[in-house]
């Protein structure tokens, strides 16, 4: 018995290094396309921290968590001005959780003047949370292509507008990185068939202080907190979704929503929880995952506008840094400057070299980074999508462009390699089909 048992510094010695095996934001480059996986200041999380706010409960009445409101009330606000919008609400707890809250409020919004609709409209390049959350809603999901420049079809889906069609959900800039040069013919088009415009807010992160989804007519949008504004998520941590909409969608809101009473004097209850008049209720208990809600605060204020977009325009910047430097060395199936993110293709390797997508991506991690998202959109056979944010050092971009350009060498040289690795990491290649059913990792290795 006394045989098993470990010491304390035998205890921190093993799980310090498990931690050293993980990769993370804060060890290296993560470029993601499509989820925003910069790094997250760590007075954030000093300020998450703080007694007044890591103590509170959600039970407290209102009078001893002022602080706590006003700061919710003024996210509010900020997140409204930002995105051109009238109302926010904070209570989704993600970004699908966000699609949805914003296509039930606009379901709301439809029935309440009596006007049943049947259909969704959603580009091909869609997240996959899209359908699913068109689904969710009651809706039928019907997908418009892309034309030659990686844009919404305009024509096609100007002929798919009836007056069955609810909503048009869209990404802007689009999952292919480009920003929809027609915007406001599509917004406008939406509208002339009563429907409304719904913006998936996961790329907001390209428009900070340059546009705004509200001004090219958009009525609703979720905001990934934790994506756009700098918090943790994914393995590090919760997400939050809060969406923001217009004026005449902002009575069907979940509630509760923070409110601010003019009249209030002093040390006075200015800060109250209020439902909306014709609130669709609550979409998850309380009030929103406020740490997270606490770092996405300290982010605004210390950046304030300016420094919103000068991140904007760093993310852009590195995104096509990135796009010229490999366009030679794989397809490039848009060949247009990009916002925040790109997408390459592997599909001329493939058929070259036999070396596919996942390959690359399992050799990235034995340069030391994290492969970028793949297999995404799925209108690119062989996708490669690229999102190196606004906090990678240029030294850090040159680094991948090297990797990138090593592997393509070691492809043309050696694709059995390739095709073999990761060498380097603590497991090799595992069985991913197996992953998805199998919640036993030991029977993967």
């Amino acid at each position: 018995m006394l045989a098993s048992r470990k010491s304390e510094l035998e205890v921190m010695r093993h799980y310090q290094h498990l931690a050293s095996l993980n990769f993370g934001v804060d060890t290296g480059m993560y470029p993601l396309g499509s989820c925003t996986m910069k790094y997250n200041p760590r007075l954030n999380e000093d300020m998450c921290r703080l007694d007044g706010f890591a103590q509170l409960h959600p039970t407290q009445p209102a009078s001893t968590v002022q602080g706590a409101l006003q700061l919710m009330y003024e996210l509010q606000r900020d997140l409204a001005q930002i995105a051109g919008f009238s109302a926010t609400t904070l209570q989704p707890a993600a970004g699908a959780h966000g699609e949805f809250t914003a296509l039930m409020v606009i379901r709301a919004a439809l029935e309440s003047r009596g006007d049943v609709r049947k259909k969704v409209l959603i580009p091909d390049t869609a997240h996959g949370t899209n359908p699913a959350t068109v689904t969710l809603c009651g809706y039928e999901v019907i997908s418009i292509p892309s034309d030659a420049n990686g844009q919404v079809d305009l024509d096609i889906l100007k002929q798919s507008l009836d007056e069955d069609v609810a909503a048009f959900m869209l990404t802007n800039p689009n999952t292919l990185g480009l920003f929809e040069s027609s915007i406001t013919d599509i917004t406008d088009a939406v509208h002339e068939v009563g429907a409304f415009c719904y913006c998936d807010g996961a790329n907001l992160n390209a428009l900070l202080g340059i546009t705004r989804p509200g001004d090219m007519g958009f009525d609703a949008l979720h905001i990934n907190l934790h994506k756009t504004f700098s918090t943790p998520h994914g393995g590090g941590g919760p997400g939050a979704g809060p969406v923001c909409v217009t004026e005449e969608l902002a009575p069907y809101l979940p509630g509760p929503v923070v409110a601010l009473d003019p009249t209030a004097q002093g040390g006075s209850d200015a800060y109250s929880l209020v439902t909306p008049v014709h609130s669709i209720g609550r979409v998850r208990s309380w009030y929103g995952n406020f740490s997270v809600l606490v770092r996405a605060y300290t982010y605004i204020k210390v950046l304030g506008s300016e420094g919103l977009r000068a991140s904007a325009e760093q993310a852009l910047i590195s995104a096509n840094y990135l796009r010229v430097k490999l366009q030679d060395l794989f397809e490039l199936p848009y060949d247009h400057p990009c916002m925040h993110e790109f997408v390459l293709s592997a599909e001329r390797n493939r058929r070259q070299t036999g070396v596919r997508t996942i390959d690359i991506a399992k050799r990235l991690l034995d340069y030391g980074f994290h492969p970028p998202t793949v297999y995404f959109p799925l209108i690119v056979d062989e996708a490669l999508m690229i999102e190196p944010t606004e906090t990678e050092p240029l030294a850090m971009l040159d680094g991948f462009i090297d990797a990138m350009r090593r592997i393509a060498e070691e492809s043309a040289s050696d694709p059995e390699l390739v095709q073999g690795a990761p060498y380097h990491t603590p497991v090799r290649r595992l069985d991913e089909a197996a992953a998805v059913r199998s919640v036993d990792v030991a029977d993967l290795l």
